[in-house]
């Protein structure tokens, strides 16, 4: 579809992925982790794979992460942890606001162009195994090869071990 509007999107999946592994708070990692999952469905949008962007949105982006939002929200806080977490939060709000912006800026200006007269054609059960097992199947991997990251994060993350300073 447009290759400036895929370059776009992998650089801003590649920021929020940094800041998604570089993150000390898991549920800014995870947030991140959704941003870095839209940003790569725009891209394969943009390249024309849609069917792969609607599965990245609605498996990766749907279902896996809210299941890590919740995992990681039913880990224990301290109260220490949430008053620097606070105080973190503080003067934290011009990154959120800028990355949203880099994000709405092109739209809003009409950057892209991306017409909306476009007609979405049915796709069959035949097409969507030769899209999975065919020319995208290295990106269907490479997707999941990023929720196998955010597993081993969370997993880390929600060591019971690391409170009691023992190693595994």
């Amino acid at each position: 579809m447009s290759l400036s509007l895929a370059l776009y999107a992998g650089a801003f999946a590649l920021v929020s992925a940094a800041l998604a592994v570089t993150r000390p708070n898991a549920v800014h990692a995870l947030l991140y982790l959704v941003v870095t999952l839209l940003a790569l469905a725009v891209c394969f949008f943009a390249l024309g794979a849609a069917f792969a962007a609607v599965l990245l949105i609605m498996i990766y982006a749907g279902a896996i992460v809210v299941l890590f939002v919740f995992v990681v929200m039913t880990l224990p806080t301290s109260p220490e942890a949430t008053a620097r977490e606070r105080l973190t939060l503080r003067g934290a709000w011009p990154l959120p606001l800028l990355m949203s912006a880099l994000v709405i800026a092109p739209f809003a200006f009409g950057q892209f162009g991306i017409s909306a007269n476009t007609v979405a054609a049915p796709v069959s059960a035949q097409e969507v195994g030769r899209l999975l097992f065919g020319p995208w199947a290295l990106a269907i991997e490479l997707a999941s090869l990023l929720l196998l990251a955010g597993l081993i994060g969370v997993r880390h993350i929600g060591r019971s071990d690391r409170a009691s300073g023992k190693r595994p």
